[in-house]
């Protein structure tokens, strides 16, 4: 079993949690443990069905998409029909390798070149062992009913790496098998593992040691404020934002709102607020300057064919994430209104599938919604733009008529466009922040949804 790739531009995840422990039996796409990465946390399902029989990424670990996490022994169907189909080995391959003899007896045993070794199944155990410990017992041919004579030295009388060297050891020096004390590849892993920690510690100890006065209190910053925090840094990093301003009559929008908003509510159950009708402006607008619709990779440009827009949505901790609406462009004001409902729920509610936050090509992020005028966004890698929308408020305003200028009260709101200067240069950025604001001053009042 593999990490899996968890959405565009994924690379590695965190292990949170195991579900599943050593010797439990796996249904086939149930669940065996939580990963976290930069974008969502989620549970990751079994490939196939059976055992897991070894684990190897402990809960904390950073590992890499497509590292092996663990290991699941499937059962072999009786009459030969499930027998999984192996590739042949190459022939270099077969001469490089030493041949080795096996036989399986009925009772499960095996012997390896005239070596008998028994076949675990930790499932029968009495007691609790580590995945440290079954690795080993599993390499160095320990069976379960010689674990069960070990004496355990560690918490709660548990069995630790040193008492399965002692074991071993004694079994060796009093000639009960041939097995030697560990495999060089068993000790690697768990030299790799102490070397490691040893390296964490000194590096946490090597750091200056910093006081602060009794009026401050110390928050440590969550796992995902931390990837935030670190996405932002490596934005501004990369990409030289420049940002323009405009400023909309929404008067016509929010009317027609006011209008439309309790018929949404009650026939299909969802609230119509400006999010999906700032969405719908943006999708138009990029239909109309394409070239906003891409990213960088080093001197290339890639424009997307696609249009996915992200929507900034800040959840009750106060960190922010964006799931995506898939092909924006596609869908009519209704179909945008139900899925930016049905998104910002999942993301509440901490039900996003790395699905929903992958493949985004243009985020929106409606800071209205916190009564703020005006920001300046940050770019959401690797895409080159993004754009904030500010509160809609009653403000005196000169309105051009028939019969000549004059004041009247008007439902105004400002826009902001953060772009990547290196591929998008003041004309287009400001054109396009500009369109969006004329789509939503141009709203047919006369729309139906």
């Amino acid at each position: 079993m593999v990490m899996p790739k968890m959405g565009e531009s994924v690379m590695e995840g965190t292990i949170l949690t195991w579900l599943k422990s050593v010797g439990d039996t796996i249904e086939q796409d149930e669940s065996v443990l939580e990963v976290a990465t930069d974008k969502v946390d989620t549970e990751v399902p079994a490939t196939h069905a059976g055992t897991l029989v070894e684990i190897l990424a402990e809960e904390g670990d950073v590992v890499q998409v497509g590292a092996t996490i663990a290991v699941i022994e499937t059962e072999v169907d009786a009459e030969g029909g499930n027998t999984p189909t192996n590739p042949a080995p190459k022939e270099e391959e077969v001469e490089e390798k030493e041949m080795v003899l096996e036989t399986v007896s009925a009772n499960g045993s095996s012997q390896v070149n005239g070596v008998t070794h028994q076949k675990n199944d930790f499932a029968t155990a009495t007691r609790f062992y580590s995945p440290l410990v079954m690795s080993i017992a599993k390499e160095e041919s320990v069976s379960i009913s010689e674990l069960e004579t070990i004496k355990g030295t560690g918490l709660e009388g548990r069995v630790t790496k040193n008492d399965m060297f002692s074991f071993l050891q004694n079994r060796k020096n009093n000639g009960n098998g041939s097995q030697t004390v560990a495999t060089p590849q068993t000790q690697q892993k768990i030299e790799v593992k102490e070397r490691k920690a040893e390296s964490n510690q000194k590096l946490e100890q090597l750091q200056p040691v910093k006081s602060y006065s009794s009026d401050v209190e110390v928050v440590e910053m969550d796992r995902m404020r931390k990837m935030i925090a670190q996405r932002m840094v490596e934005s501004k990093r990369v990409s030289p934002h420049v940002t323009s301003f405009v400023e909309a009559d929404v008067t016509n929008l929010v009317n027609w709102r006011n209008k439309w908003k309790r018929v949404v509510k009650d026939r299909d159950g969802v609230a119509l607020t400006f999010t999906p009708i700032f969405v719908e402006a943006v999708a138009k607008a990029i239909q109309d300057f394409p070239k906003i619709n891409c990213s960088v990779d080093g001197d290339k440009i890639l424009m997307k064919k696609g249009i996915h827009v992200g929507i900034a949505v800040a959840l009750s901790n106060d960190n922010l994430i964006v799931p995506v609406i898939k092909n924006t462009n596609e869908l009519n004001l209704l179909g945008i209104t139900k899925k930016v409902s049905e998104l910002v729920d999942k993301a509440r509610n901490n039900k996003l599938s790395p699905d929903d936050l992958s493949g985004g090509t243009y985020t929106l992020s409606n800071i209205g919604s916190f009564g703020n005028m005006l920001g300046t966004p940050i770019i959401m890698q690797p895409q080159v733009a993004i754009m904030s929308v500010g509160a809609v408020v009653k403000k005196p305003a000169v309105v051009e008529t028939e019969h000549g200028d004059m004041i009247g009260i008007r439902h105004m709101m400002y826009l902001s466009h953060s772009y990547d200067h290196r591929v998008v240069d003041g004309g287009l950025g400001g054109k396009f922040v500009r369109r969006v604001a004329d789509y939503l001053e141009n709203f047919d009042v006369n729309t139906t949804i």
